[in-house]
């Protein structure tokens, strides 16, 4: 009997964390470069009654009997599909279309990020919304910068940087590096559009954009979040269901304890 009601209550712990991580999706469907996480369930280990038996010359083989005890979680997945394009005529928000992450360096520690909203700062220096720098994939480049006295510039698909000085000669300010990650799913959020590396995120080196099944860049546009408001909605009211239903199992099975207390009266 009491089987049922652990089993109740481990079903319930699910449901909520599969809740809260469907609250976060939503809080974040019109953030830049925001990756959508999704919740998966395993089976607890089941209690056995009565083990299998093979098949002897006067009988056939018996299959197991066994209770489960409920659910577990199972894993919480970055899901890494692209996001929908918007266009937003801001020459330094960029988009990657296709595989790779921007590189950004702050506090002498390097994330990485599919957020393209950057920012020239007071030393003329390309830096995203938390002032880390944008980074070269020259090694020998510290910073990516557009002078101040530049009169245009523009970034390529394959991240060159390109500006025409006070003279009105162009000149080749660098270009933006990309990381590869065989799988970017293994890479751990950091907040604030960050991601850090990780022993299971398959980190492949620094690319240059367009090389190596890299992405293209994509000036003037962000990259938004890849969250579905309708199947975050669906999934919502699964887990919802999910957890009534849970809650149902309880109270059965605390109202057949009730009536094996009764049976004395």
């Amino acid at each position: 009997m009491l089987r049922s009601m652990y089993a109740g209550i481990s079903g319930m712990k699910g449901f909520q964390t599969k809740l809260d991580v469907i609250g976060n999706n939503i809080a974040n469907v019109n953030t830049s470069g925001f990756k959508k996480g999704r919740v998966t369930f395993q089976d607890m280990m089941s209690q056995t009654t009565s083990g299998a038996q093979g098949p002897t010359a006067t009988r056939g083989g018996i299959n197991p009997s066994q209770v489960g005890l409920g659910s577990q979680l199972g894993s919480i997945d970055n899901i890494h599909t692209q996001g929908f394009r918007q266009t937003t005529g801001n020459p330094l928000d960029l988009m990657l279309e296709g595989d790779g992450m921007f590189i950004v360096e702050g506090n002498g520690t390097t994330y990485y990020t599919r957020a393209g909203n950057f920012y020239l700062d007071d030393d003329d220096r390309i830096v995203d919304a938390n002032g880390f720098y944008l980074q070269s994939i020259d090694p020998n480049q510290d910073f990516l910068t557009i002078p101040e006295d530049a009169e245009s510039f523009s970034i390529g698909t394959d991240g060159t940087v390109t500006y025409v000085n006070a003279d009105g000669d162009p000149v080749d300010g660098g270009q933006i590096a990309l990381a590869n990650f065989s799988n970017p799913a293994g890479l751990e959020k950091a907040g604030n559009n960050l991601f850090l590396n990780s022993e299971n995120a398959g980190y492949n080196g620094i690319v240059a954009p367009e090389t190596e099944g890299a992405a293209k860049i994509v000036s003037s546009a962000l990259e938004m979040s890849n969250v579905d408001l309708s199947e975050e909605f669906t999934e919502m009211i699964t887990a919802q269901r999910g957890f009534q239903a849970n809650t149902r199992i309880i109270t059965t099975s605390d109202e057949i304890l009730q009536e094996l207390v009764n049976l004395k009266r």
